[in-house]
């Protein structure tokens, strides 16, 4: 059986991880194997809570809200990621511990925040696609009526900046630019992954 490999994509709300995660799940799949597109926060219980309060639907403290994203993360861990890489299949997963980092250290500290996610499983490899801000938010807004927590223009300026100093954290993690048309974008993920 094929050894499963985790693939995680990272980027700004709008800089195209969910169309390109999704695109990559499709190559895999033509080329005959075996791969599971999964996000987070995820759909199941505490993933609606998260949701809700990025909607602004609710409020909690900025730790206790990170403290779901590890309850959620370690909860999809052991029920879909796990499994399936054992089954030998290439996960992708839309989002993961760097999203949590990045975005959580505007109201957290970063330390906390690494040593709450330190035994999670490590990806065989993490794609960062960074795309312009400004760029960002037109596409949001291209795609729905509501903006969420993070997705004022200053606060994507910083949580860039974040990613990038955060982009040794895991190794094989790849910067791509995602200021393109997706198949553009697309072939640059696919050399990458490639090389895992």
């Amino acid at each position: 059986m094929a050894v499963g490999k985790f693939i995680v994509f990272e980027g700004l709300d709008g800089s195209g991880i969910t169309t390109q995660s999704t695109l990559l799940r499709n190559y895999f799949m033509n080329k005959g194997r075996d791969a599971l597109l999964t996000k987070e926060p995820t759909d199941g219980l505490i993933g609606g809570m998260i949701k809700a309060c990025l909607r602004k639907e609710w409020k909690t403290t900025p730790l206790t809200l990170q403290m779901l994203f590890a309850s959620d993360r370690a909860h999809h861990l052991s029920t879909e990621i796990e499994p399936a890489l054992k089954k030998g299949k290439i996960v992708i997963c839309d989002r993961y511990i760097l999203s949590s980092i990045v975005y959580g250290s505007l109201s957290v500290p970063t330390a906390t925040l690494k040593q709450l996610n330190a035994e999670f499983k490590k990806p065989a490899a993490t794609i960062f696609i960074d795309t312009q801000p400004r760029i960002c938010i037109e596409r949001i807004k291209k795609a729905r009526h509501h903006i969420e927590l993070f997705e004022e223009e200053q606060r994507l300026e910083q949580i860039r900046r974040n990613y990038l100093a955060l982009k040794n954290y895991f190794p094989e993690t790849c910067i791509v630019d995602g200021n393109r048309v997706p198949e553009e974008v697309l072939n640059d993920i696919i050399k990458a992954v490639g090389k895992i």
